[in-house]
């Protein structure tokens, strides 16, 4: 091996050389910022991705207005590829399919003749059937592009050139929204309602410290192509906007049509995005005729329950959806006495005509830098570029003004010797220098005389030339008035959003009602019942508190874990061994005539994993949840459940460690007493163990020695604890009052004392 190779392999650089690492990484991140910047994320600026840009670049560019007839999907493809952007025709025409379907955006840029897609999915026409021009709407991106208003850079060959950026005049990233992955990062931009957002930018050019009430107010929410119900409420809307980042809640919007002889029917015209007529019926479908899953021999306790309440409340269903409604399902209920309220919330919770829809507003700055904004940084950053280019128009026009202004003055000298000029010209060898000296011209005044026509030297002529001079000087004060004026710019400003908004703007298709989110809930008669659980996680449920646990019979080989007495309304929580949560609900239980099922029937467990613990009862009820590691904290069972199969994660676990069987507290309970495996006691006060809701490590409860670990612990009441073990070969219950504990009591984190007790190896137990 040469001296190179050896500096290659110990990552060393020489001369030419490079490290592979080095390259690599390099290389991946040269991808990942080509990725982000030149294909998935949207410019604050223009709303729209380079391949989107070049569409509409290149479609103004063929003459394609909204007045033009429009041509053939492919040959528009064609110039995009050919001039612009050397990349796949199918991605560049699925790119301008997107453009131009009005139930993906909520204000087309593309007007498209021809198949162009469905709602439901569908896919539209090869591009040499189908035929494209633009949208009036477009030329808010395009009417500027030709008055300096942006910069022009060569094509990828250099032949041509073509814009960074659209000149737009409205915000229109966040009008149409955007969607996109990214390598590291990904964008879902919700679309809005033009006249709000307009408003919005008005009121912030009138005041830039413009309060957060105020502006949710003004942007009240998203407004979906589609139209439908948001139901999240306001202030979660508000939260979201605030961090750029969240989900909100929406649904379909439906009607009740009375039919002959009391009955009825439920007709949804409204879907929320995402969702179609096509995949409503086929989640009815499958939920009313269930297949059974891999790995299973039957259908699952789930699917029959849902069949049967779908069957028991659902007639028919019918897409009707055409040319006179764009949506319109119909619902026909088993009979007209089924609770109406009951009988949506029944097909909401089936099927996705409820559900979130995901908001992260994540697009490529005025500064180049791809990033996270709020709703008012997008805002902010926009009116800033909207300021940038209309300044750039203004200089555009005002230099343009000058030097017509600058021309005309050069004609006047024309108009007043006529004489004079037609001599100098005619006895002079270079005549433009002639002109230029006698009569104080500039180059570019000489050589427009030298251009006229002799019938501009006519009188009527003259009179023309003054009348456009004091227009154009006019204009030239009002231009430097604008450059000069801070006031007269945004009150320019205003008016030019306020004109698009009144021409292209519409009502509200969206309505934001805030609701509760459709939950199915089989009716369960709430009774007493006793859960049995085994050591093996086989479950089952008896009616009734009270029963005898010695009674309770097993599997050989398997024996009682727990005996809770809770309500047939509430829930079971299952705990993994990597920290997950499970639920199940206790009615959904099998009785206890039998062996009841084991648990991991009833979930989708991860693989590798097993259930440690189980607990149920009420939703209010505190837990103490700890590990063997001495870190714990206190939630309540309601933060626990979950509605997915799969569970959630709920608690953080190191390699090694294990979770101590979750510790129920009692109203009266004020303290906690913990026992290490080599006999170190503590209790510390409740109030100094930390409250979490969303799960997590928690807080140290117990400083440990190396080797040891945290054995049990139980809630300490007004009258202490028990101590349970064996003292002078006799079972024995030694009572630990709360002059006894005292001498135990410290700060959460100690180590604690040995403990001092008769019994040998004690079990605490509750007093």
């Amino acid at each position: 091996m040469d001296s190179t190779q050896a500096g290659l392999f110990d990552g060393e650089q020489g001369g030419d050389d490079i490290a592979l690492a080095h390259y690599a990484e390099q290389a991946y991140l040269d991808y990942a910022v080509s990725v982000v910047r030149g294909r998935a994320l949207p410019d604050v600026a223009d709303g729209q991705k380079p391949v989107q840009r070049r569409i509409l670049y290149a479609m103004q560019a063929m003459g394609l207005g909204p007045s033009a007839k429009p041509v053939k999907s492919a040959r528009v493809v064609g110039d995009v590829l050919g001039k612009y952007h050397p990349h796949g025709d199918q991605a560049a025409y699925d790119a301008m399919v997107r453009m131009a379907q009005d139930f993906v955006l909520r204000y087309p840029l593309v007007d498209g003749q021809g198949n162009f897609g469905s709602r439901d999915g569908d896919n539209a026409a090869a591009m040499r059937y189908t035929e494209a021009r633009l949208t009036p709407f477009a030329r808010v991106l395009l009417d500027e592009l030709d008055e300096g208003t942006v910069d022009f850079v060569p094509n990828y060959d250099g032949s041509q050139k073509e814009p960074v950026l659209l000149p737009a005049r409205l915000p229109v990233m966040l009008l149409n929204g955007a969607s996109g992955i990214a390598v590291g990062m990904a964008t879902e931009i919700p679309s809005h309602n033009l006249r709000e957002v307009a408003r919005a930018c008005v009121a912030m050019i009138r005041n830039p410290k413009l309060p957060d009430e105020e502006l949710y107010t003004l942007v009240p929410g998203p407004d979906f192509a589609g139209g439908g119900q948001i139901i999240t409420s306001a202030a979660d809307i508000a939260h979201i906007y605030d961090s750029g980042r969240g989900a909100i809640k929406a649904r379909a919007r439906w009607q009740f049509e009375e039919l002959a002889r009391g009955q009825w029917q439920l007709v949804v015209n409204e879907l929320p995005p995402g969702t179609s007529a096509q995949k409503v019926l086929e989640e009815i479908e499958d939920r009313t005729n269930p297949k059974v899953k891999t790995g299973k021999k039957s259908l699952t306790p789930e699917q029959q329950q849902t069949k049967a309440l779908m069957l028991g409340l659902l007639d028919a269903v019918r897409d009707e959806s055409g040319k006179d409604a764009a949506v319109r399902l119909v619902f026909e209920p088993k009979t007209s006495r089924i609770d109406r309220d009951e009988f949506v919330n029944m097909l909401l919770a089936q099927t996705s005509m409820e559900g979130s829809v995901s908001i992260n507003l994540v697009c490529i700055g005025t500064d180049g830098r791809p990033g996270q904004r709020s709703l008012r940084q997008v805002l902010t950053e926009w009116l800033g570029f909207r300021a940038h280019t209309m300044t750039r128009r203004t200089q555009y026009r005002l230099d343009k003004v000058t030097d017509r202004i600058h021309v005309l003055e050069g004609r006047m000298v024309v108009y007043l010797n006529v004489d004079e000029v037609i001599q100098t010209i005619r006895e002079s060898d270079e005549p433009r220098a002639a002109l230029m000296q006698r009569f104080d011209l500039s180059e570019r005044q000489a050589e427009d005389i030298l251009e006229m026509r002799l019938r501009q030297l006519a009188r009527l002529e003259g009179f023309k030339i003054e009348k456009e001079l004091a227009s154009q000087r006019d204009e030239q004060a009002t231009l430097r008035d604008l450059l000069d004026n801070p006031g007269t710019f945004k009150r320019l400003m205003i008016k030019e959003i306020e004109a698009d908004a009144k021409q292209y703007g519409d009502d509200r298709r969206t309505l934001i009602e805030a609701a509760e989110r459709a939950i199915l809930e089989n009716r369960v008669v709430e009774e007493p019942v006793t859960v049995i659980i085994s050591q093996k996680g086989w479950l089952r449920s008896r009616q009734g508190h009270g029963h005898d646990a010695s009674q309770f019979n097993f599997k050989a080989g398997d024996g009682l874990y727990d005996a809770i007495e809770c309500l047939s309304t509430e829930e079971l929580v299952a705990f993994s061994n990597t920290g997950r949560v499970y639920t199940v609900a206790v009615s959904s239980l099998p009785s206890a005539r039998g062996d009841g099922q084991p648990v991991t029937s009833m979930i989708e467990i991860e693989s590798g994993s097993r259930i440690t613990h189980m607990i149920a009862g009420n939703a209010q009820h505190r837990y103490v949840l700890g590990t063997q590691s001495g870190y714990g904290f206190i939630t309540t069972l309601k933060d626990l459940t979950t509605r997915q199969r799969a569970g959630k994660q709920f608690m953080t676990l190191d390699d090694g460690d294990m979770l101590i069987k979750p510790l129920r507290l009692r109203d009266t309970d004020q303290h906690l007493a913990m026992l290490t495996r080599k006999g170190r006691f503590l209790v510390v006060a409740l109030s100094e163990l930390k409250r979490l809701s969303g799960g997590g490590r928690g807080t140290i409860l117990m400083g440990l020695d190396a080797g040891d670990m945290l054995a049990q612990w139980v809630a300490v009441g007004p009258n202490g604890i028990l101590a349970k073990g064996v003292y002078r070969n006799r079972d024995v219950v030694e009572t630990l009052g709360p002059d006894f504990l005292d001498e135990y009591l410290g700060k959460r984190a100690r180590k604690g004392k040995n403990l001092s007790v008769k019994v040998k190896q004690p079990q605490l137990l509750p007093a």
